[in-house]
């Protein structure tokens, strides 16, 4: 991965990975690439976790449930997605607000 990439560059593929396998692998190079701006490895696979998850919250929830599972994240600021279909318009403006308070 080159240390200069877009947003949609990086997590783009990981929005249509299906194998645990490729997911761990992605994951790995993501992480690596993380640790080339100074973090931790610790940091790195949280940032990573907490970024993947994001993203996937931008897709449909059959996505976001894959992601989650494949790469073991929850979005940070919805929680996992579970068995629900994501927050209804208004608990996500609710969680936005709660996440601006702290």
């Amino acid at each position: 991965m080159k240390p200069n990439i877009t947003i949609g560059e990086k997590y783009g593929p990981a929005m249509e990975m299906a194998s645990q396998e490729e997911a761990d692998a992605y994951f790995e190079k993501c992480v690596q690439h993380t640790m080339l701006f100074g973090k931790s490895r610790e940091e790195a696979e949280s940032v990573e976790r907490q970024n993947l998850s994001y993203y996937a919250g931008y897709y449909d929830n059959q996505t976001r449930r894959r992601v989650e599972k494949l790469f073991r994240c929850a979005h940070p600021v919805f929680g996992p997605i579970g068995g629900t279909n994501g927050p209804t318009p208004e608990e996500a403006f609710e969680a936005g607000m709660r996440v601006v308070r702290r």
